[in-house]
């Protein structure tokens, strides 16, 4: 971490890995064949405990006690926010939504986390902010769809997964930019590993009082091969290599929104991670949003040099 930040490179390409795990969340969780809440619980349960152990591995982040002691109820409550609250939600839009919606939705992230930067520290957002945000969305939208945006609007009976989605991309970032001070002073493997624990025992307990499915760890290699298969691979890479990766990397960069604005690479990364494995074509609408989701990008992580004279270079 003390590396990340005397390196403002390393956290931003710690940031990119951790968008390259968020890339396939989606399609990992439609694989799974498991519903929303409950895919939800197995994500973190699984994960938190992960990523606990590699916390164990290090030295300087073996004392978990220590944090828990002096920030107790405050980190609880973070981690209902960020990860029972946040990824409840996005497991559940997946339930009603489609993959195009969901992850378009939720690729929308920065633009939330520019807003909660905002309004809890009062940096502002310039116009060029503002334009290479509406332009990264458009070209998701774009990219996404293969141009056809009506393939968004879905109807009526899918209408509250976008909004669940919208609501998990809200509560995400809100938890960012609100867990970055106690990661700079405790560590990012300590504080995403509590957070992590701390909320997938919130959702066991949400997902069990709500609708009755009580998960228990112990009966997973009792699932069929494809599902456990799947289980493990939203555990371990999609959660504890992503999310210490992407929480750690944000809290070291200079920048925590221009950070940020890496997660709209999100949707170009699963194109290309489609078209290398899967050999699918790629139409020159969607190889032209990339290019407009990759230059809003470009712009935004070189606007110091573009516009030297900006206030928020």
């Amino acid at each position: 971490m003390s590396l990340w930040r005397r390196h403002g490179w390393l956290a931003y390409l710690a940031v990119l890995v951790g968008v390259f795990g968020h890339a396939s969340s989606e399609f990992v969780a439609v694989l799974s064949r498991v519903a929303g809440p409950e895919l939800s619980v197995w994500r973190f349960l699984l994960g938190g405990v992960g990523l606990v152990m590699v916390a164990l591995v290090f030295p300087n982040s073996r004392d978990l006690l220590t944090p828990l002691k002096r920030l107790g109820w405050r980190l609880v409550w973070l981690a209902v926010l960020g990860v029972t609250i946040g990824y409840l939600l996005f497991h559940w839009a997946l339930d009603f939504a489609t993959v195009p919606q969901v992850a378009t939705t939720v690729t929308c992230i920065p633009i939330f986390v520019a807003l909660a930067n905002l309004w809890l520290n009062r940096q502002p957002i310039s116009g060029g902010r503002w334009l290479t945000g509406i332009a990264a969305v458009i070209g998701v939208a774009v990219l996404i769809t293969d141009g056809y945006l009506a393939r968004l609007a879905g109807d009526t009976a899918n209408l509250f997964g976008v909004m669940l989605a919208v609501g998990c991309a809200a509560t995400v970032a809100l938890f960012t930019v609100l867990v970055r001070p106690i990661i700079a002073e405790y560590g990012a493997l300590r504080i995403t590993a509590l957070t992590l624990v701390l909320g997938a025992a919130g959702l066991w307990l949400l997902v069990g009082m709500s609708r009755g499915v009580w998960v228990n760890p112990a009966t997973l290699f009792q699932r069929p091969g494809p599902e456990v298969a799947a289980l493990l691979t939203i555990a371990v890479w999609n959660t504890t290599v992503t999310q210490f990766l992407w929480i750690g990397g944000l809290a070291a960069v200079p920048d925590i929104t221009r950070g940020s604005y890496l997660f709209f690479l999100k949707p170009v990364i699963a194109m290309a991670l489609t078209l290398l494995f899967l050999g699918q074509r790629v139409t020159l609408m969607q190889w032209l949003a990339m290019l407009l989701i990759c230059g809003a990008v470009l712009v935004e992580m070189n606007w110091h040099r573009l516009a030297p004279a900006s206030r928020d270079a």
